[in-house]
Order: C-alpha cells, then sequence, then structure tokens
C-alpha cells in the first residue's frame, strides 16, 4: 500500500488535510457564507423582537417575529443547499480521514512489531552471554578439577626413592 494518500482536488492546498478547529470553522464560513449571514439575520430579528418587546411596540414585535421566521427559512435553505453542493467534497474527506486512520494504524503495528524484534534480539543476546558465561564457568571449574588432579597425581606418582625401595622390596620376594 502506498504511503500517499489518493489523488484529490484537494492536493495543492495542504491546509485542507490538517487543520485546527479554528481554522475548520474558518475554511466553513468561507465554503459556506450564506449560513452564518442567516444565523446572524436570525439572531439580530430576535434581539429587535427583544427590544420592541420591552418597549411594548407590539406591531414591530410581531414583525421582528416574521422575520426570525424568514430568517430561519433562508438558513435552512443554505444548509440543503449547501449540503447537496459540497456533498462530493465531503466524501472525499471522509475517504482521507478514513485513509489516515489505516496509516495510522499501520504506522503503530510497524513501530509495535519492531519493539517486539528489538526485544526478541535483546533476549538472544542476553541467552547468548548466559550461554557464554556458563561455558566459561564451565571451562574454570574444569582447570580447577585438572590442578586438582595433577596434585594428586604427582603425589600418588611415587618418587625415586619410593621406586627404589619397592624394587628392593621386589627383589627379596
Amino acid at each position: 500500500m502506498s504511503d500517499k494518500p489518493y489523488p484529490s482536488s484537494f492536493d495543492d492546498d495542504p491546509d485542507f488535510y490538517n487543520e485546527s478547529r479554528l481554522g475548520k470553522i474558518g475554511r466553513k464560513i468561507k465554503e459556506e457564507p450564506l449560513i452564518p449571514i442567516g444565523l446572524t439575520a436570525t439572531c439580530y430579528a430576535l434581539y429587535q423582537a427583544a427590544i420592541s418587546m420591552k418597549k411594548g411596540d407590539h406591531t414591530r414585535v410581531n414583525r421582528m417575529f416574521r422575520a426570525r421566521i424568514y430568517a430561519q427559512a433562508f438558513t435552512i435553505v443554505a444548509i440543503i443547499g449547501g449540503s447537496i453542493y459540497y456533498k462530493e467534497d465531503r466524501q472525499k474527506r471522509k475517504v482521507y480521514n478514513e485513509m489516515l486512520a489505516l496509516q495510522k494504524a499501520q504506522e503503530r503495528r510497524d513501530a509495535w512489531i519492531r519493539e517486539l524484534e528489538a526485544r526478541e534480539q535483546e533476549e538472544e543476546d542476553l541467552a547468548k552471554k548466559q550461554k557464554a558465561y556458563i561455558v566459561g564457568m564451565r571451562e574454570q571449574e574444569r582447570k580447577r578439577k585438572g590442578e586438582a588432579r595433577s596434585v594428586v597425581e604427582t603425589l600418588e606418582r611415587p618418587g625415586p626413592i619410593v621406586t627404589a625401595i619397592l624394587a628392593l622390596a621386589s627383589g627379596r620376594s
């Protein structure tokens, strides 16, 4: 599998793939400027209705509530229109996010495998060192036993005087 994502119409814009929340909000406002306009109009109509209600101007209150309904309808139409218009881009974004998640999962898996291989190598090195240590200890033990045997053998070997005595004693028999 290639490390590069599939070609997209957003390939020339690296900010599209790596953006903060505020960057995303800014991009959404630039992509669909009618939605914030509709939200602002709705809020303004509600604010004016509240002020008119406080003043007791019932005709202005009714007019502002109608304006609020129209602004909300405009906002809903802008949301639906933007949804239809940007549907393909959202699908591309979704595919990209899925590919990015797969790539990150593959990287985590590769890192995990590298870690396991490093641990296995460490265990093999440790086993080799232990084996070399055991072999060295056995070799030292053999040398000590060999030295002890040579001392015992030299003690058990009769010297020239003992040999002469043994020869005399065997000659008499």
